[in-house]
């Protein structure tokens, strides 16, 4: 079993309810689980009691820090249709409620209607002619960090200390244990990649609210290119835009989030 199929696992308990055990394998800065790692807990028991394959479209709002440990998820059953099905889920560690989503879901793999693509996917050499991002750094307590691999023309100006002051990036991204992406863990990948602000020099941020888009399922195993930026910072408030394209130039996901610096 992978990492992430592992530790992302929830027992059904009834009811709609599930338990879970969040790990120190996943933790952002500061030690705390990392949001797309939290997301994966709610998705994985709403595939279980929605009749739809495929995460469409997923709200997250962070509530408070993961705690590791024993936890649970809460699930709803809002709406059962034809194309679309959209549950609740509430994340419960001890007697605190950390994080709570409301997503769609469809089955990506009959798309029906038009198909239009004005966008492009990044421009990158291929992944072995990269470098890791993290110029081979291993960051303190940034355990996220080991288990995807990140890799880009250059590493990223603000590891070596010289934080670039343009917040975006495009890189290849992907599973350091090889698994392959599917529609349920791109809303983990959207999450795992160092924030854009850090060419900055903001060096610590939590994430208020996460949208993500699902928009196919990825048609090749492997790496990903990834596209992130941000254009506006504003009271230690800002966003951050992220697109996935798997190997074959098809866009995969979308997300973005609303996070706010430590130091505002």
């Amino acid at each position: 079993m992978h990492e992430w199929d592992a530790d992302t696992r929830v027992d059904a308990t009834g009811d709609g309810r599930f338990a879970a055990d969040l790990t120190d394998r996943w933790h952002s800065a500061g030690g705390r689980p990392n949001g797309g790692y939290l997301v994966a807990f709610c998705l994985r028991a709403l595939g279980e009691v929605l009749p739809h394959p495929d995460p469409l479209v997923v709200s997250a709002h962070y509530l408070r820090p993961g705690v590791v440990g024993p936890a649970r998820v809460d699930t709803e059953v809002v709406r059962l249709g034809r194309r679309l099905s959209t549950g609740e889920a509430r994340l419960t560690c001890g007697d605190r409620e950390v994080l709570r989503v409301v997503a769609s879901y469809a089955d990506l793999g009959d798309p029906t209607g038009r198909a239009l693509d004005l966008g492009e996917a990044p421009d990158l050499p291929p992944p072995d002619e990269c470098v890791d991002v993290y110029g081979g750094r291993r960051l303190p307590e940034v355990t996220v960090a080991d288990r995807v691999d990140l890799r880009a023309p250059k590493p990223h100006g603000w590891v070596e200390g010289r934080p670039s002051g343009v917040p975006n990036a495009e890189f290849w991204i992907r599973f350091a244990d090889g698994r392959p992406a599917d529609t349920a863990s791109l809303a983990t990948l959207v999450d795992t990649a160092a924030p854009a602000v850090m060419e900055l020099g903001v060096t610590d941020s939590a994430t208020v609210e996460l949208t993500v888009h699902v928009r196919a399922r990825p048609t090749a195993p492997g790496w990903l290119a990834a596209r992130v930026a941000t254009r506006h910072l504003a009271g230690g408030y800002y966003e951050e835009d992220l697109e996935l394209w798997d190997v074959t130039g098809r866009l995969v996901a979308q997300s973005r989030q609303l996070a706010v610096s430590a130091g505002r």
